[in-house]
């Protein structure tokens, strides 16, 4: 379990690939106080596990499901991620709650200064856009962000000079993509109620109504 502050940002040495899965080879520093083989950590919002550790560097291992549905596929030597190690239970919780799970790539649409903050846009598709609420969380390539607008095809967020300067969303262009993960509450409301109709019909699939309704009775 992540929240979403950045604690770092690390950079690609290597990338090998085995087919769809790839090991990524990332140069940090506050990473790795403390880190050991088989901890995880958020790499660009996608939680890895640690395989292989040196005293500048770690290694972690991207499976087919990652790298085809985020942006880990797409990353190359010299790439800057963010980087996040998981939540102590000991810790504030200044973010929200990420889960490391990615659930959609959306595309940088724009990025507009607002005084000292900007403005950034992110396109996304509507199947996933239903789960972005107005002042609602979201992690933007692991950072945890607030939702300032919603659209059809487009939601935005607002970010300090500070994440700016400390986060991917200063390096990325327009066009480029980013990872995101909605919040875990709202899909797990979804699941709940779509749960509550299953039973509701079910049980109206065996009622004595139902099968006068459907011709079984007179």
């Amino acid at each position: 379990m992540f929240t979403g502050l950045i604690l770092e940002l690390g950079e690609i040495i290597s990338i090998s690939n085995t087919g769809e899965s790839a090991k990524l080879k990332i140069r940090a520093k506050k990473t790795l106080e403390e880190l050991k083989i088989g901890d995880s950590v958020a790499v660009n919002g996608a939680c890895l596990t640690v395989v292989e550790l040196s005293a500048t560097s770690f290694t972690v291992e991207a499976m087919p499901e990652t790298t085809q549905n985020t942006i880990i596929g797409q990353l190359k030597s010299g790439f800057k991620v963010n980087l996040e190690r998981t939540l102590r239970v000991s810790d504030r919780l200044d973010g929200h709650i990420v889960s490391g799970h990615v659930d959609a790539v959306g595309i940088i649409a724009s990025k507009q200064q607002d005084e000292i903050a900007w403005r950034i846009r992110i396109s996304l598709a509507p199947e996933k856009l239903k789960y972005i609420l107005h002042k609602g969380s979201v992690a933007i390539d692991g950072i945890s962000l607030t939702v300032t607008a919603v659209q059809q095809t487009e939601f935005e967020v607002s970010i300090i000079p500070h994440t700016l300067k400390n986060t991917t969303l200063g390096i990325k262009k327009v066009g480029e993509r980013v990872n995101i993960e909605t919040d875990i509450l709202g899909k797990y409301v979804e699941r709940f109620l779509q749960f509550g109709q299953i039973q509701q019909t079910e049980r109206k699939g065996i009622s004595l109504a139902n099968l006068k309704e459907n011709g079984f009775l007179g």
